[in-house]
């Protein structure tokens, strides 16, 4: 039998798609196009607004980090770097106070991909610069495919030991243990298969995504108090919050644990605690993080069961 193969081709024009950087940007705030990219990136990008204002300017696409709400600035150029977008990126992540920017481009001239580079070198972690390039495919006289490629990211872990240098030894410790939790819940498939782990902080909250904009997860770990938790984190949805708080009955016996319910101007909280000393108690951290993982995954299943998204 004869094997029949076609040939892989790349559209080397991206205007042959895209007239004008606008067009593209249309394209790219889609939610398929815009997971596609959060994918290339490891940031699950939630759309804010495109064309969002700067001043005089504009910038093509404005977006948070769902989970952490961290905000994206994102700058598209259908043809190759140059100086002039260079600056547009720095002055745009200024007028946002992005703790992100995403510069996709056609082909990244080796200046330009250097000056990414040096930026995530000399900025901490709060900061993080992304030089990303588009191409389009096709196979035989397929529709064009497009395909992102990461061609300078921040370098986490570089950052995380570069701030643990200055950290308050409590600090550090939190950084630990996150990287540690992190490094464990990766091995646990039921967990993998929720949540998608994000880089390790020295906050006293590790977040995870579960799905909306409207809240997402915290796992908390309180030095002074000596106190872990699980938490659902919902900001500024007090009307979200209120109808879940009338199931709160419900909701305590589907988890099978004792909640607490916060209220607050800014967020509101559901979470529920155990006693734990990570300072003291370094030896019995995967039993924590076992339990993170257990909680983590009940709290998910919960806000499905009472079907959280048609009540807001």
């Amino acid at each position: 039998m004869t094997i029949q193969l076609t040939k892989l081709t790349q559209i080397t024009n991206l205007r042959d798609i895209w007239k004008l950087e606008t067009d593209f940007s249309k394209w790219l705030a889609e939610e398929e196009n815009l997971k596609s990219l959060s994918d290339t990136i490891g940031i699950e990008l939630v759309l804010i607004e495109s064309e969002s204002s700067v001043g005089d300017f504009s910038v093509d696409l404005f977006a948070f980090e769902e989970g952490t709400n961290k905000k994206i600035v994102i700058e598209n150029q259908l043809e190759d770097t140059d100086h002039k977008h260079l600056g547009q990126i720095i002055t745009y992540a200024a007028g946002k106070a992005a703790d992100a920017i995403v510069w996709i481009v056609k082909r990244a001239r080796d200046e330009h991909r250097q000056a990414i580079e040096w930026l995530n070198q000399r900025t901490d972690e709060n900061i993080g610069f992304f030089l990303v390039e588009i191409e389009l495919w096709k196979i035989g006289d397929s529709l064009p495919a497009p395909r992102f490629s990461v061609v300078e990211k921040p370098n986490d872990w570089a950052k995380a030991m570069k701030t643990a240098e200055g950290l308050s030894d409590t600090r550090s410790i939190l950084l630990e243990f996150w990287q540690a939790f992190k490094e464990h819940a990766a091995g646990k498939s039921e967990f993998a298969a929720n949540f998608k782990l994000r880089k390790a902080n020295s906050q006293h909250w590790y977040s995870l995504s579960i799905g909306s904009s409207e809240y997402h997860l915290n796992l908390t770990a309180l030095t002074q108090k000596k106190k872990l938790g699980v938490e659902v984190y919902i900001p500024d949805n007090k009307e979200l919050y209120s109808k879940l708080h009338a199931k709160n009955e419900e909701i305590a016996r589907f988890l099978n644990c004792q909640l607490e319910w916060r209220e607050a101007d800014i967020a509101c909280r559901i979470l529920t605690q155990r006693d734990t000393d990570i300072k003291q108690e370094p030896s019995v951290w995967n039993t924590l993080f076992d339990w993170y993982c257990e909680m983590a995954i009940r709290f998910k299943q919960m806000l499905k069961e009472f079907d959280v998204n048609s009540q807001a």
